[in-house]
């Protein structure tokens, strides 16, 4: 298993001071910044586009790991391409055309990354894993920060795990949604590699203590699968 990654997302820093937001993650010793990009349409919400990115990206050298949640994403790939995405995640249910979504991110120096919803098959992804550097499964339906981990998430999170493995190019297995200190080992110990926790971080009093303990939980692999039962991001 590759080390574990911690993706603090930025759905739930304060975005009146985005900048020292970051810094104090960066400094807690992240691995990722996750960027949640929402356009109302595929999701109930709406945040921020390519140019908050590209202004961000001056003020971090953390990767960057840009997650759309927007219908049609081929069509603003060359703009986060340009804005400093370093990975950049699209949902396979709001493409037509995944296959060729993927080539053009790579085309444009970007790691591929691809995201399935709770209820999406592994399915959908068979046959793109070659082009991709990552999977993401959401662990709560997408669009809000701060809701319940989905339990039923967890024997997908598995099964992901044992199709990655396959691969040559073995991709990293994110998950988003409710990981916290409850959650975090569970999410792992079914397979996870990249974890993606937002208030867990962002709205801990000490980001660099938050970010330790979700490394030390996640690297215990032996939950209690009670413990995910109405637990929050």
């Amino acid at each position: 298993m590759n080390a574990i990654k911690i993706a603090p997302s930025i759905l739930s820093a304060d975005f009146g001071r985005l900048a020292e937001e970051i810094a104090k993650v960066e400094h807690a010793g992240a691995d990722y910044l996750h960027i949640d990009v929402m356009d109302g349409h595929f999701v109930p919400n709406i945040t921020i586009g390519p140019p908050v990115v590209a202004a961000l990206r001056s003020h971090s050298a953390l990767i960057f790991d840009v997650h759309l949640m927007i219908e049609a994403p081929e069509r603003f790939v060359p703009d986060f391409a340009e804005a400093g995405a370093d990975i950049l995640t699209v949902h396979a249910e709001a493409t037509r055309h995944l296959d060729r979504t993927l080539r053009l991110i790579r085309e444009k120096g970007m790691r591929a990354g691809v995201a399935l919803n709770p209820a999406t098959p592994l399915s959908i992804v068979e046959y793109v894993l070659p082009l991709v550097d990552q999977v993401l499964l959401m662990t709560v339906n997408p669009g809000f920060g701060g809701q319940r981990f989905l339990a039923e998430v967890v024997p997908k999170i598995a099964n992901l795990r044992q199709l990655l493995d396959r691969e040559d190019n073995r991709p990293d297995l994110e998950v988003d949604g409710g990981i916290g200190p409850e959650t975090a080992a569970i999410a792992v110990a079914a397979g996870a590699d990249v974890l993606v926790a937002g208030s867990a971080v962002f709205g801990a009093p000490d980001a660099a203590v938050a970010v330790r303990v979700l490394r030390t939980l996640a690297g215990r692999r032996q939950p209690d699968e009670s413990d995910i039962v109405n637990k929050k991001d």
